[in-house]
C-alpha cells in the first residue's frame, strides 16, 4: 500500500470504530489491529487518536455541509425546509457512521461540537428565510432567531431519532416534519407530502 492508501485506509477503519465506541471508547490499538499495521504506522499519520478523529471529523463535517448547501436551493420557503429535512435525512441514510460520530460526541443541548456548529450554521440560514416570512405575514421578525432553531431543532432531533429507527421512510418522516413546521398543530394537513422533485 501507498503512504496515501494506508491513510485513507485508517481513516476509515477508525471512522468505524468511533461510530461503534465514540472517541473515549475507541483506542489507538483496536484501529490498528482492524488495519493489520502496527500502532506506531497510526501515529506516524495521524499523531494518535485525537489527530485521526479530528480528520474523521472534519470530513463528515464537510459532507454534511456540502450536501445542505447544495440542497437548499428553492425560492420557496416551504420548499427550502423540505430541502433542508430531505438533505439531513440523505445524509443520515448515506452516511450513517459519521451522523453517529458527530452527534454522539456532542450531546443534546450541548453549546459546542461539530454537530451543534453545523445546527447552528443551518439555523443562521434559516433565519433570513424567516425574517422575510416574518415581514410579508406582519409577524415579528425579532421572532424569527428563535423560530430558527426551533425548526432546525425539530428537525436535527429527529434524524436522530430516525438514525436508528428507520421507520417510517426519509420521504415519509420529512413530509411530515415539513408538515408540523410550515402548518403547526392545528393546521395539520391529513396526508402530507413533499413537493420537491428528486
Amino acid at each position: 500500500m501507498t503512504a496515501a492508501e494506508r491513510r485513507e485506509q485508517l481513516i476509515e477503519i477508525a471512522r468505524t470504530v468511533f461510530s461503534e465506541k465514540g472517541f473515549d471508547g475507541a483506542s489507538v490499538e483496536e484501529i490498528a489491529s482492524r488495519a493489520e499495521v502496527s500502532k506506531p504506522v497510526v501515529y506516524e499519520h495521524f499523531g494518535g487518536k485525537e489527530g485521526l478523529y479530528a480528520v474523521v471529523v472534519d470530513r463528515e463535517v464537510r459532507q454534511l455541509l456540502d450536501m445542505m448547501r447544495q440542497a437548499l436551493t428553492a425560492d420557496s420557503p416551504r420548499v427550502l425546509i423540505e430541502q433542508a429535512a430531505f438533505a439531513l435525512l440523505t445524509y443520515i441514510e448515506q452516511s450513517s457512521e459519521g451522523f453517529r460520530i458527530l452527534v454522539r460526541d456532542t450531546p443534546l443541548g450541548s453549546a459546542s461540537g461539530s454537530y451543534v456548529s453545523i445546527i447552528s450554521d443551518i439555523a443562521t440560514r434559516v433565519e433570513g428565510i424567516l425574517v422575510d416570512q416574518f415581514k410579508r405575514r406582519g409577524f415579528d421578525p425579532k421572532a424569527a432567531p428563535m423560530y430558527a432553531q426551533m425548526l432546525v431543532g425539530m428537525v436535527g432531533t429527529t434524524g436522530q431519532w430516525w438514525l436508528d429507527a428507520r421507520k417510517p421512510a426519509k420521504e415519509v418522516v420529512a413530509a411530515n416534519l415539513v408538515n408540523l413546521a410550515w402548518n403547526g398543530l392545528s393546521g395539520l394537513e391529513a396526508k402530507p407530502e413533499l413537493r420537491l422533485k428528486n
